[in-house]
């Protein structure tokens, strides 16, 4: 039963547009997160093993940036990497102040055996969309997402 009927066209599209959004994300995140927890890791380490396979060594301030997250949050994330031997710490030659972390060769292994496999997940979720229906999707998140970032928050 709909329940925005009353408020007008304009707002009961844009309202419908929010639940449908917020729940396929809901949806589509809990999927990719049961399958990062498959591998024995959180999403957040997951999310720093992805970053520094892809771009290589990076300053923490860096890594918190790319990741979103604080540096705070992001100091748990490597502290329990490291303790697992996936990631060390390495004391930056240009800057006495930063730290740079870079994976390990166990990390390194760990990031290219399920990188992939979770790449591959994605996609098999994904495509209940047709290729043409997710590029659709994904050029209009982007005008979404990019427009009310500069419209709103710059």
């Amino acid at each position: 039963m709909k329940t925005t009927e009353k408020y007008g066209k304009e707002i009961d599209m844009a309202l419908g547009v929010w639940v449908k959004l917020a729940r396929a994300a809901s949806t589509m995140g809990k999927l990719s997160s049961e399958n990062i927890r498959a591998f024995g890791l959180t999403e957040p380490q997951f999310a720093a093993l992805e970053c520094l396979g892809h771009l290589g060594t990076l300053k923490l301030s860096v890594l918190s940036k790319k990741m979103l997250v604080s540096g705070g949050n992001l100091t748990i994330i490597i502290d329990n990497l490291e303790k697992e031997r996936l990631v060390e710490r390495i004391p930056s030659k240009e800057d006495r102040r930063a730290i740079l972390v870079q994976l390990t060769s166990k990390g390194q292994k760990l990031f290219k055996d399920i990188f992939l496999k979770h790449a591959e997940f994605i996609a098999n979720i994904a495509s209940v969309l047709t290729e043409k229906e997710q590029q659709a999707l994904a050029n209009l998140l982007k005008k979404l997402g990019i427009t009310l970032r500069d419209r709103y928050l710059n």
